[in-house]
């Protein structure tokens, strides 16, 4: 069971880094600094050392700024097209590893396409649509909601994994009812 809840665990911390790279990096270095939540083994104990939380900690105010401002927040994505999928690769590795059932290269991989396919949905469907729809004047609003969506999903992946996978499926099922009927809508405005 212990091995299931930090899969679980991992799942939503990578899912979170594709929101924002830095928010689980930071919630799982704490955690595992100040608190035994979390007891990270070799090499991802390096989150929780005091100097790289303070740099963990300056990227997080530089994305969390550079993500609130239009066109900054374009170049931003572009920039962490490449670092939001790393870090989501890191924490679901940090976080399988303290188990140590689950291999190294599979636990990254999983990170890597978890955190990746949730930034392609915000970068390339989410946050155009909400520019475009309301001439970036949501962009705000609509990232403080992910700061927000990113910190809540990476604690409770720490303390409550199995409502991760409840959220996961919930978010899953939406995206997949999302696309359907958006399909469908095409097709019939097709056909007309």
């Amino acid at each position: 069971m212990e091995t299931l809840l930090s899969i679980f665990s991992a799942f939503g911390l990578s899912a979170s880094a594709g929101l924002n790279a830095y928010i689980p990096l930071m919630v799982v270095g704490v955690l595992a600094h100040y608190t035994n939540l979390i007891k990270l083994n070799s090499p991802w104990d390096t989150l929780a050392n005091p100097w790289i939380l303070i740099l963990i900690g300056i990227l997080l105010i530089i994305e969390m700024l550079a993500d609130k401002f239009p066109v900054v927040n374009h170049i931003n994505d572009g920039i962490q097209t490449f670092v939001r999928p790393v870090a989501g690769a890191i924490v679901f590795a940090a976080s399988t590893n303290v188990i140590g059932n689950v291999n190294p290269i599979l636990a990254l991989a999983c990170g890597l396409l978890v955190a990746g396919s949730v930034h392609a949905v915000k970068s390339a469907a989410v946050r155009p649509l909400v520019t475009a729809t309301t001439a970036g004047t949501a962009n705000v609003p609509v990232s403080i909601a992910e700061d927000v969506t990113s910190t809540a999903v990476s604690l409770l992946s720490v303390i409550v994994p199995i409502a991760i996978a409840v959220l996961v499926g919930i978010l899953i099922l939406s995206l997949l009812w999302w696309w359907a009927h958006r399909t469908s809508k095409k097709e019939s405005a097709q056909q007309q």
